[in-house]
């Protein structure tokens, strides 16, 4: 399996199905596949798309969003980044650009049409799913219409799924006007989090 694994981030990473499509964005870059997981990990981020910093470092959540998310999960870099733990599945593996007023374009939908199945069916040791922001609920959890839905039911999810707002600093304002997500989610989270990394 492992080897099956290594071949699809291989192939994964030289993908370059969308080049047009970014070329054609206000940013025309090149296609950049963040890849970021291993067949052994046992908790799963499935996060939206890279950004303008991601792309250039090649590093997931390598921004103020990721300083976030690790708050939220109780970990620190080092576990965060442990690919043997930890796997970073976004919806789209590259930067999708921004338009022409400088806003993130949405993952082209071909992305995870052509990888997330096979991606996801190596994971198979995953006990924790985390899913960030619409586009991955959209994916996982089709039966919830909004984001603020999807995170607040979280007792109605499959064991060890949790849905989270995008840690972006722009979801600031939904953070303060939904405090139940700190009180009572975060801390569901981070005990969960921290259940499957340390066994």
């Amino acid at each position: 399996m492992y080897l099956i694994m290594k071949d699809m981030r291989d192939e994964l990473a030289g993908c370059t199905l969308c080049a047009e499509r970014f070329a054609a964005t206000a940013t025309r870059h090149k296609p950049r596949p963040i890849v970021w997981f291993a067949p052994q990990a046992r908790l799963l981020i499935a996060g939206q798309a890279p950004g303008m910093r991601v792309h250039q470092s090649g590093i997931p959540f390598d921004d103020p969003s990721g300083d976030r998310l690790r708050d939220w999960l109780g970990l620190d870099k080092g576990a965060f980044y442990d690919r043997d733990k930890v796997a970073i599945l976004p919806m789209g593996f590259c930067f999708p650009g921004y338009n022409a007023k400088g806003s993130d374009l949405p993952p082209p939908p071909i992305c995870p049409k052509t990888w997330r199945a096979g991606a996801l069916e190596m994971l198979g040791q995953l006990r924790v799913t985390i899913l960030i922001g619409g586009y991955a609920m959209k994916y996982h959890l089709p039966e919830f219409t909004t984001v603020t839905a999807a995170v607040q039911n979280w007792r109605d999810h499959p064991p060890g799924v949790f849905a989270l707002p995008h840690p972006s600093w722009r979801n600031t304002g939904w953070l303060k006007n939904n405090p139940w997500f700190a009180t009572d989610v975060v801390p569901r989270l981070r005990a969960g989090v921290a259940e499957v990394m340390h066994d």
